[in-house]
């Protein structure tokens, strides 16, 4: 695994499907606010659930005029596309899922010995530089208090 992108790094570009099957390009998302790109391991796991629903707890603060929260996993879309409704998230989650975790790999969070991505979350702004990142390692939650933080910074 490649270290996860820092501030003042280039976004790679993303074109993934949402659990709709619809394409999703990370350029064209952030033509006009900042995207926080959320990279998780697994759909229906219990740390990720309580992430994305604590995400989603506060989603008015994440998702606006200047943000759009993006979920991203290499789980296929339909599990994705279960899962949101599961649970309601009113965010995308793209399928990282063919060709296997080539997103995650992009962006330095891809676990080969796994098959997943790890937790990492990157802040990316309209000109498509990381502004802020933060990538935690295998098993541990995401401080829900430092996305806030990265958020009201921009």
């Amino acid at each position: 695994m490649t270290p996860g992108l820092g501030p003042g790094d280039r976004a790679p570009e993303l074109v993934l499907p949402d659990q709709h099957d619809d394409p999703v390009r990370l350029s064209e998302l952030v033509a006009d606010r900042h995207a926080l790109l959320v990279f998780f391991p697994f759909a229906f796991s219990p740390i990720c659930t309580g992430e994305l629903l604590e995400i989603q707890l506060n989603i008015d603060e994440f998702v606006n005029d200047r943000v759009q929260v993006v979920g991203v996993s290499c789980d296929p879309r339909h599990a994705l596309r279960a899962w949101a409704a599961s649970e309601g998230y009113r965010f995308p989650l793209l399928s990282d899922f063919w060709p296997h975790g080539a997103a995650s790999r992009a962006y330095g969070v891809f676990d080969e010995d796994s098959g997943m991505a790890i937790r990492g979350t990157f802040l990316v702004d309209p000109t498509m530089t990381v502004r802020w990142s933060l990538v935690n390692p295998r098993g541990e939650q995401r401080p829900i208090g430092l996305l806030h933080e990265a958020v009201r910074s921009i």
